[in-house]
This record gives structure tokens, sequence and C-alpha cells, in this order.
């Protein structure tokens, strides 16, 4: 006969707080939300969340950071183009502002869930990762996080999860994302603002968005070439030290 204290059981509060990820996530996709998050459909809206946006300023705000929060602490598809969104609808410096602070916020988020929640599923789907990962980690500590916020070797939020069970403390989890991801929300928040700017097929080949789109194909490779001149500056120093 099993005895009661045989049992182990997980704490009550991480229970619901995992049922309730796991709900949330399972409500996106069966309730094909994913499809209010798409370009063409936020461009079909464009001029009416303008409207709502010119009359109730932080209420548009809040309502789109959360959104963002949500979208990322839950690794869920949608955060580019919720990032686009934000350029075309707020313009670039208070785009760059809200998209910066809430694409931090949720994936501190969810590196804190993958912690303390979903460590089991995480380990066992993503072990391979995790281990290359904490090697990184050994090697340059806070800088290949930031490295791979900079050049995403990994999906963002693949690095959320796994860099969850890592012994990174929340913190500093926090402050390298918000600063390695700063230069990619730049390039994606100039790119939805210039995008929001076409009001036809001529407007494509417009300079501004050639010139957005360009900075956003072009970056990853400048950031690899700037980090790889780094690594051997560093590498050299270290030697004839």
């Amino acid at each position: 006969m099993v005895q009661k204290d045989d049992i182990k059981k997980k704490p009550f509060p991480k229970i619901i707080v995992g049922s309730v990820v796991l709900s949330a996530v399972a409500a996106y996709f069966l309730l094909d939300l994913g499809q209010y998050l798409e370009l063409s459909q936020i461009r079909a809206s464009q001029d009416r969340f303008a409207g709502l946006y010119a009359g109730h300023r932080l209420m548009v705000l809040l309502g789109y950071a959360l959104i963002y929060v949500l979208v990322t602490s839950l690794s869920l598809p949608g955060a580019a183009v919720l990032t686009l969104a934000g350029g075309g609808l707020f313009g670039f410096w208070t785009g760059t502002l809200v998209v910066s602070f809430a694409s931090t916020i949720g994936a501190t988020l969810a590196c804190a869930a993958s912690r303390f929640i979903l460590s089991e599923w995480v380990g066992s789907r993503f072990g391979q990762k995790i281990r290359t990962v904490n090697e990184g980690i050994e090697k340059e500590g806070a800088f290949y996080l930031f490295t791979l916020r900079l050049i995403p070797v990994f999906p963002f939020w693949l690095i959320n999860l796994v860099m969850g069970l890592t012994k990174m403390p929340l913190r500093k989890f926090y402050w390298v994302s918000q600063v390695g991801m700063l230069p990619g929300t730049i390039v994606y928040v100039n790119a939805g603002r210039e995008l929001a700017k076409v009001e036809s097929v001529s407007g494509v080949f417009s300079p501004g968005l050639i010139i957005a789109f360009s900075v956003l194909g072009v970056f990853p490779i400048v950031a690899k070439r700037i980090l790889s001149l780094y690594r051997k500056k560093i590498g050299r120093q270290r030697r004839t030290a």
C-alpha cells in the first residue's frame, strides 16, 4: 500500500502557475489568436489603431506593452511582427522605448518560468543546447548572453528558456538582455516605421524603406564581425599578459 508520504507532490502554487501558463498557450493555438499578430492583419487595422492611439495614448501604450509581455513570456510567435507594429504605430523613439522594456520584461518572465516551473520539461527537451550555453557562460560569463542577444544563434524564445536552467541571476539576465537586444530592437522598430509609410506598391521602393530593410539584413553580419574582432583582441591581450 502506497503511503501518502511516499507520494511526491509538487508545490501547490507551482501547479497553479504552470496550469495557467499551459492553458494560456493552449488557448492561443486553439482559438487561432495568432491571426491577430500577422503583419497583414495589423497593417489592415493601422488607421483604426492610429485613431485610438491619438485619443488614448497611455491606454494604447499599456495595452500594447501588456500584449508584448504576454507573447514573449509565454514564448509565443509574433514578437517580430509586434516590434514592426510598434515602430509603425508609435514612431521611432516611443516604439523603441516601449518595445525594449516590454521585450526584456517578457524575456525575464519566460526565463523565470523556465527556472521555477518548467525546468524538467525544458531540461528534457533542450538538454544539448543547455550544455552548449553553460559551456559558453563558463568561458565568457554575461558576455556570452550578450552575444546571443546581439547575434541570435538560437531563437530568442529558446534563449529565454535555456538560460532559465543556468546559474545566471535573473537581475543580470535582465540588464544584459536589455542592452543586448536594444540594437536589434532599434533596427526592427525603424523598419516598422518605414513600412507604415507605404501607401501603394510604388512606396515599397522608397529610399527609406529600402535602407531600413537593408540594415535589417546586414545588421547580424556586421554585429558578428565586430564581436569576432573583439574576441580576437581579447585573446591577444590574454596571451601577451
